[in-house]
């Protein structure tokens, strides 16, 4: 908190020292100019000179502004993995202690070792995540073509999924309407969008988790992938700001759900590399929202 409270003292003062030498810049400027009327050439000279220094300061400020947000990214992204690695760890440690020190029952033994693997499914998933985006920030990088039918891999990815959170048909529904449609593309780095809009829907979801999921073929040409949520919902000023790297919607309801901040960007760096788009939709905060995924079909 103090190195928070530090840090916008320092935004503050810098950004009203920019605004200070602008408003000093102008007036310095309108100064010497009606002082130097008469000098035609020391007129134009001045005129430059000042459009020169204010956009000198003005490209200043934005980019001291640019990077004091990208800090704080940053700061939320390390505070958010360092979460996400510490809380399955502490969890396993626990449970190895016990079964060390205790006498447990075979029953009880069982429950310990499921938890242990959920834990370390969890802590595997986080390091993938960081990992994948590592790699999906490489906009060179090749993707390994396969023919993929999606009716099958968002089937899977949704089983997993179920699995994952415990939940049956009823709170996650799925539709088929593609008729076999198939893409071109990285089997693991599709599946890896597939999962992280499927692993959204259910974190943001409300206390009851009712999820739609639909593949349907809208044309010769595309597949669409939707997931809809019946959740929180996301302001429309967040809408297109959700896909950058490390971004997370500010707000008491979305801090509710821990996370890395990194989900969305590899949805969005995979379809993109994959020559689709993706977007989302929401009425507003409480009222659910909607993903959709556009890929070209083969």
């Amino acid at each position: 908190m103090r190195v928070r409270a530090r840090r916008r003292k320092s935004v503050v003062f810098f950004i009203t020292l920019s605004v200070s030498l602008v408003v000093l810049a102008i007036a310095l400027n309108v100064g010497w100019i009606v002082l130097n009327w008469g000098e035609i050439a020391l007129l134009i000279f001045g005129i430059i000179f000042f459009v020169v220094l204010i956009f000198g300061l003005v490209l200043n400020t934005t980019f001291l502004i640019r990077e004091i947000r990208r800090n704080e990214q940053h700061d939320a992204f390390i505070n958010a993995v360092t979460h996400e690695l510490k809380t399955p760890i502490a969890s396993i440690r626990l449970y190895l202690e016990t079964l060390k020190t205790r006498d447990v029952d075979d029953a009880q033994r069982h429950e310990f070792y499921n938890i242990m693997l959920a834990d370390s499914d969890r802590l595997l998933l986080t390091v993938e995540q960081v990992l994948r985006a590592g790699r999906t920030g490489h906009r060179q990088r090749r993707i390994a073509n396969s023919v993929i039918d999606v009716d099958e891999m968002v089937r899977e990815c949704l089983e997993r999924t179920r699995v994952r959170y415990g939940l049956n048909e009823a709170h996650i529904v799925y539709t088929d309407g593609a008729n076999g449609a198939k893409v071109s593309g990285d089997p693991d780095e599709l599946r890896a969008a597939f999962s992280n809009l499927l692993d959204n829907a259910v974190k943001y979801s409300d206390d009851e988790v009712r999820v739609s999921v639909s593949v349907s073929a809208d044309d010769e040409k595309r597949v669409v992938v939707r997931v809809a949520d019946k959740g929180i919902g996301i302001p429309s000023a967040q809408l297109k700001r959700i896909f950058k790297r490390f971004y997370r919607v500010p707000g008491r309801f979305m801090a509710r759900v821990k996370g890395t901040g990194l989900g969305l960007f590899i949805v969005q760096s995979v379809v993109r590399k994959h020559g689709g788009r993706v977007y989302a939709e929401s009425p507003g905060l409480g009222q659910g929202s909607t993903f959709t995924i556009q890929l070209p079909r083969v």
